[in-house]
This record gives C-alpha cells, structure tokens and sequence, in this order.
C-alpha cells in the first residue's frame, strides 16, 4: 500500500494513511521483536554469556560502523525521492539513487576491507580473547556492504511514502533470517564466529530483496541524467549526516564499549542482554519515524507547517501510547524479562531500570532528530550528535571503573536525555513545531490501570518467571488497550478509524 496518497481532503487523508501505515508497522515490530529476541536467546542459551557478549559487540559494531559507511547516503535518497515525488518530478529520481547507491558500497567497502585486515587490532580494543573472538570480527565486517545496500534502497522506497519494504526487508526479513540461519550454522559450529557470519549473510540476501523492491517500484520510470548540480546537493546534505549517523548509533552502544574495559566477559554479555532489553521500547519509534520522515521533506518542502505540526503532535502521541505497555513490563518485571536470556541475566536489572529511564525520554520526544534531518538541518544535528557522544565517553570512563553496568547505565540514560532535548529545542526553533498538547492526559488513566494491574499480577505469580512474564505482559496489556479505547483515543481519531474501516470494508 502507497502511504499519502492525497484525496480531496490532504489533512484528513495524511492521519489515514500515517494510522494504516502505523497498523502495518505493529505487525513489522511485532515480528521484529520476536525474532530479535529469538536470535539473542538462541545466542545466549547456545554461547553463553561470554559468547553472547562477543557476538553483540562485533554485530553491532558492524551495524553501527554501517551508518557511517553509508555516507549519508539513505537518508539522502530518501529525503530527495520524498521532494521529487512531492512536485510530480519523477524523472529526476532513478540516476541520484543508482549514484547514491554506488557512493555507499563503494565506502563501505573500503572499510570492511580495513577491518578484515585488522581484526586483532579490533578484537584488543574490544578485550575479545583470541580463542573466543576468532574470526568473528571478520565474519561481521564482510557485511558491510550489504547493509549500506540494503539500507539505500530500502530508503529510496520510503521516499515514496511506500513502508511495505522495510517492513518485509527490514523489520521482518532480516531477523528472522538470521534466526534460521544461526540455527542451521550452529549446527555445524557452535561458535561466536557462526553467529557473526550468518548476520552479515542475512544482510547479503535483505540486499538483494531491496533492490527487488526498489526496482519494482521505479521500473517505469525514465532515468534522465542528473542535473546540474544535483549531485553536489546530494554529497553537500549527506556530508554531515554520515558521522552523525554514525554517532547516533555510537550512542545506543558507546557505554558497552567502554564497559569492556572494566567489566568481566561475563558483565559485558549481561548488560548486553540489559541493553537489548532497554532497546525493545525504540522499535515502535524508529518504524513510526521512518514512516514519518518523507511527510516531513514533503511538507516542509511545500510550505505546509500547520499540517506537519498536528502530524508531529500526533504521532508522537502514539508512539507514547503504544510504548507504555512494554514500558510498564520491563519497568515491573525487569528480572523475569531478563531471564528469558537465561538465568545467569537476572543480574542485570538494576541497569535495565536506569536504561529505561533515558530510552523513556527518547520516546516521549519523538520524532525530533528525523525533523532536524529531513529540513535539512544535518549540520546542527551533527553538533549535537558530537556533543552527546562526547558526554557519553565521559560519563562512562567516569562511572564504569565505580559502578560497573550500572554506571555505564547511566552514562547512557543521562546521555539520551540531554541529546533529545537538545533536538527538541532545535525544531522548536527552525520548524516552530513541538510535539506536545493536552490530548496527552488522556494516557494518565489507561497508564495507571495498567499499571496497578501489572503489579498486583506480577505479584501473585513470584518466583515463576516464565508465567510472571506471561501473565503480567498479557494482563496488563489488555487493561491499557480496553480503557485507552474507552477514554484515550481523540473524536479526531475515533472518525479516522471509523474511515479506515469504511475503506478496508470497500475492497
């Protein structure tokens, strides 16, 4: 389905569209979720903590590295697609995104090739023993070039307002690959190096689906050369987003490395596990603002500022409503969470606590750095990145040697704070939009009711942590999602659904 596509009433055309869009991005997290989850219990149960952490820290390495080597080069092509189509400008799409695709593996290349011929360099900055770490940095570097692939294409379509791909590519494809991969290669050989290998294969054939899709959707297209000058455009907005990029990434994962330094393996691998756990409250945010971000080029790009605030507004609202449940859950149950990693995880809850504390304030401002970027403000967003960076290494060099997982925890939340308030300030000031407005106290209730019955059941169930899990997850969720429709949802939002029914009845 093409997300915003305009009828005769655009406003109420864009909350249809960004609520089916949503509605298909539940089901992509959903999938997300579970096959995240299964490939780091399959790691965990499988390597052990001391694996587990390995496997982390050179896959994500690889993922994080990976906003870098794509030279700021997707979120280029999805900007420029999101204002060609916005002008009925569709012959100037193909060649930039062909250009930008080449720019991006061509670096990532580069890099990957770097890091194969130094991996004992990368595997001592990391304190990865020889025996444990052999040939896992090399296994996840070889991957590079498929994610910065993968990556651009699959921006190139979002650029189109379509979100199907990067759901079945992106949220769905890519875990669950790596999931069946892991399980048939640890059949041959239960070793970090396995797990790291089969991620970059996953990537290998989620290239190939994105470029499928991008193809499919750009076929008919005629590829007129570049204008003049369109390049330098390009090369110009993606200069500063490929080190802040990088460093956005380097945020969720900076206090890991430096815990390295001061922590067991077996620390390492349980605030692994915390982080993960910390991290599963962001999915919601990150699909919403890919979803989110070509309105924002287009929008912006035609001078519509009131529509792009009440978009802003609402969204974030939702992105709010439908993290809380998961919020509640791990905030409630934060050892029962942890042991699906195995029991030796149960340890990590007191840094799981302070991690939700900094990912609550990252949701609860939205979609601000995706605004920054997508008006073009990839320079402040830049100087912010850097700056929160910064913050990060100095506060975990500071509290990791003191406090261990729970000093690099707070590094990380305090961290989190700081930048997204920071961008907040920043859109208020170039966009003059912010996020909030007094349709916000309708979570109060639905968030309490959740929460006094995710307690009492929590409660009931003690030691048995699978059925606590369960039980609290279940219960608590079905509270929230009865009395948020009872008393949460806006009459503007009542209507939209009311029209997405009418029209999903009509087909």
């Amino acid at each position: 389905m093409e997300v915003g596509r305009k009828t005769g009433n655009e406003g109420s055309s864009d909350y249809l569209s960004i609520l089916s869009g949503t509605s298909q991005n539940i089901v992509g997290i959903v999938i997300a979720a579970i096959a995240t989850l299964g490939a780091n219990v399959l790691m965990g149960r499988v390597l052990g903590p001391k694996g587990f952490g390995v496997v982390t820290l050179v896959t994500q390495a690889a993922f994080v590295t990976s906003f870098a080597t794509r030279a700021g080069m997707d979120m280029a092509v999805l900007r420029d697609v999101a204002v060609e189509v916005g002008v009925s400008r569709r012959d100037h799409i193909r060649t930039p995104v062909a250009r930008a695709a080449l720019i991006a593996v061509g670096v990532s290349t580069v890099v990957a090739f770097v890091s194969v011929v130094s991996a004992d360099a990368v595997r001592s900055l990391f304190s990865i023993s020889e025996e444990l770490g052999r040939w896992a940095v090399e296994s996840a570097a070889v991957g590079l070039p498929f994610l910065a692939l993968a990556n651009v294409w699959l921006s190139a379509t979002r650029g189109l307002k379509i979100m199907r791909y990067t759901l079945y590519v992106f949220w769905a494809g890519q875990p669950l690959g790596w999931v069946v991969l892991m399980v048939i290669g640890f059949r041959f050989s239960a070793t970090t190096w396995m797990g790291a290998a089969t991620y970059s294969l996953s990537w290998a054939i989620a290239s190939v689906a994105a470029y499928w899709s991008w193809k499919r959707e750009s076929r008919t297209w005629p590829a007129t050369p570049m204008v003049q000058g369109a390049l330098g455009r390009l090369v110009r907005f993606a200069g500063p987003r490929a080190p802040a990029a990088l460093f956005s990434q380097l945020l969720f994962w900076t206090d890991l490395f430096v815990l390295t330094r001061y922590a067991s393996e077996s620390d390492v691998g349980i605030y692994s596990a915390a982080l993960r756990g910390g991290q599963m409250i962001v999915l919601f945010i990150t699909s919403v603002s890919l979803m989110f971000s070509p309105f924002v080029a287009d929008l912006h790009n035609r001078g519509e500022t009131k529509r792009l605030d009440g978009l802003f507004k609402t969204l974030t609202r939702w992105t709010i409503a439908a993290t809380i449940p998961v919020l509640l859950v791990l905030a409630i149950a934060p050892g029962s969470a942890l042991k699906v990693f195995g029991s030796e995880f149960a340890g990590g809850q007191t840094a799981l606590l302070i991690l939700l504390a900094g990912q609550f304030v990252n949701i609860a401002t939205g979609s601000v750095g995706f605004v920054l970027i997508m008006v073009g403000r990839t320079g402040w967003d830049l100087v912010v990145y850097a700056g929160s960076l910064i913050m990060n290494l100095g506060i975990a060099f500071w509290l990791c040697p003191r406090y261990g997982m729970e000093g690099a925890a707070m590094a990380n939340a305090a961290t989190f704070a700081v930048s997204k308030w920071a961008r907040l300030a920043l859109v208020q000031h170039f966009v003059e939009i912010q996020p909030y407005d007094r349709n916000y106290l309708r979570l109060v209730i639905p968030t309490v009711v959740a929460a006094v019955v995710m307690v009492v059941v929590h409660q009931a169930t003690g030691s048995r942590w699978v059925a606590d899990l369960l039980a609290t997850t279940l219960l608590g969720t079905l509270a929230y999602g009865l009395v948020y429709l009872w008393l949460g949802l806006t009459e503007a939002e009542r209507r939209g659904i009311a029209g997405l029914r009418a029209r999903l009845a009509a087909r």
